[in-house]
This record gives C-alpha cells, sequence and structure tokens, in this order.
C-alpha cells in the first residue's frame, strides 16, 4: 500500500463541465475529475461551486495537498487524497484490472459471471479484451474496497452436477 499523499502540481478548472484536470507530482499524465456528482452531494457547504463562475477559480493550496475555490479561507476545497480516489474511481477499469481482481478475489470465472449477472462468455471477454461495463467495474472496485459486498452477493460454485431431487424428476426405479 502506497502511503505517500498526493501531491497537485497544476489543476485548471473547466467549469461548464464542472472538471478538474489535475497533474500529480510525479506522474507524467494528467486526470480529469469531474466533480459535479461531489458538489450536488456537498450540501449548502459546496452550492457555490454550482456558479461557472465560482467553479473557474480553483487554485492550488497548501503547497498542493488541496484545491481550493476561496484562497484557503473556508470550506470550498477538496482534499488531494479525495480528488485522487474520485479520479481513480472515474477510470474505466482495465482488463489487467479486472484479471487481477479476479485473482485477489480467488474466484472463477463462472463466480464472476454470476456476480456481475453476466453469461460465462461475456466475463470471457471482460478478461480478453472487451470494454468493461461503467457498473461492472464499480461493482469490482466497492467488492475490493468492502469484500462484505462481494459476500453479501456471492454464490459459491460447487464442483460436479447437482442431484436430483424429487420435484425436478422423480424418483430413480432401481
Amino acid at each position: 500500500m502506497d502511503t505517500e499523499l498526493p501531491r497537485i502540481e497544476a489543476v485548471k478548472a473547466d467549469a461548464p463541465l464542472m472538471t478538474l484536470r489535475v497533474r500529480w507530482r510525479g506522474k507524467r499524465v494528467p486526470d480529469e475529475v469531474n466533480l459535479s456528482g461531489w458538489i450536488a452531494t456537498g450540501g449548502d457547504i459546496l452550492a457555490p461551486l454550482r456558479d461557472p463562475r465560482a467553479f473557474s477559480r480553483a487554485a492550488i493550496s497548501d503547497y498542493g495537498a488541496a484545491v481550493t475555490w476561496d484562497d484557503g479561507e473556508g470550506d470550498l476545497a477538496i482534499d488531494a487524497l479525495h480528488l485522487s480516489k474520485l479520479a481513480q474511481e472515474q477510470k474505466p477499469l482495465s482488463n489487467t484490472e479486472l484479471r487481477t481482481w479476479q485473482s485477489q478475489m480467488q474466484l472463477s470465472n463462472n463466480e464472476c459471471a454470476d456476480l456481475v449477472g453476466v453469461s460465462l462468455s461475456t466475463w470471457n471477454l471482460y478478461r480478453a479484451d472487451a470494454k468493461i461495463p461503467h457498473l461492472v467495474g464499480i461493482t469490482l472496485r466497492a467488492a475490493l474496497r468492502d469484500p462484505l459486498v462481494m459476500q453479501a452477493h456471492l454464490r459459491p460454485r460447487v464442483a460436479g452436477r447437482p442431484r436430483k431431487t424429487e420435484s425436478e424428476g422423480g424418483r430413480r426405479s432401481r
């Protein structure tokens, strides 16, 4: 686990879209982070950021530890750690990440397919190279952060054929 906190090197606001383009210290590729959901659920504290003029005033504060919209004088800010987590969560899940997730969770292909509600062939396409739907990515990342999510919905597969019950095929004659 990486214990070093992320630091912001540069930030640029796109007010109409409520996104920030963030360049992180030590990283080459910047992230586009959509903050519309964060702002919408932030209540009265974040309500001023709905105004494009206010949102466009994004600036780095605390030596790269946060982005602020009020010169660090109030509550209109987001720390670099949460901004980084939002950026990571918004990225599409790659096929490599999906395979790594499956390995970490120690689940079969059938169990994974059942967990996310797709056919085995669809799961195998995700593993190979198909585009992974956004909701599958959300589900897998949530299960990784909180294994209880997976445990609540996983129905483990049992090797072999299930036995016939009386209601399925009647009694067998000897």
